[in-house]
């Protein structure tokens, strides 16, 4: 028996659903992430995909992730001009200036509040209680772009100096590391 998926799974014919996205969905989205690595790579591809689709970036995610040394956030904060006109170089990736300079921005960003913290997992999971919120959607059409979980954590990454961190954002970046569970109640990768 094939299994029940979430109706963005669909795709239509002119957009079908790769393999990616179904993996992805299948294996990452909605489900908990307390890595830190895995953390801020999230951080910057939900900041890439911002105006451009989550397809595009899953296909291009393994060159991001070479392209950006492995998303280690310390290699990323060190960055200057000379590697940013080299990834502005790099055809594997969304080449815009200011997504890359928020990337870096983001990466020091990111490691005040390990250094404040302990871990970005500490910060990020604490606006939870380290608990995920589950929505049980009935479908998809119930699913809000943001909320106010997602404007407060917002505002707070803001202020700390993230770049590309609005509410809309935020909101996917939770669904991302699962500290949201926005699987519809009829999909089977709940």
């Amino acid at each position: 028996m094939e299994k029940r998926r979430c109706h963005f799974c669909f795709g239509t014919k002119k957009y079908p659903v790769s393999e990616k996205s179904l993996l992805y969905h299948d294996t990452r989205w909605c489900k908990p992430e307390h890595r830190d690595g895995e953390l801020f790579a999230m951080l910057v591809l939900e900041g890439m995909q911002a105006g451009v689709s989550w397809e595009l970036i899953l296909n291009k995610e393994e060159n991001f992730r070479k392209a950006f040394d492995g998303f280690d956030p310390r290699i990323v904060a060190s960055y200057d001009e000379k590697k940013v006109e080299a990834l502005m170089q790099d055809k594997g990736i969304i080449r815009n200036r200011s997504k890359i300079w928020a990337a870096i921005a983001n990466a020091r960003a990111f490691l005040k509040v390990q250094e404040e913290f302990g871990s970005f997992d500490a910060f990020l999971w604490g606006f939870t209680g380290g608990k995920v919120i589950d929505h049980h959607l009935a479908d998809g059409a119930e699913m809000p772009a943001k909320d106010a979980l997602s404007e407060k954590i917002s505002a707070d990454l803001r202020r700390r100096g993230f770049k590309f961190a609005g509410p809309t954002i935020v909101y996917s970046y939770m669904q991302g590391v699962g500290m949201i569970n926005d699987h519809a109640e009829y999909c089977d990768f709940r």
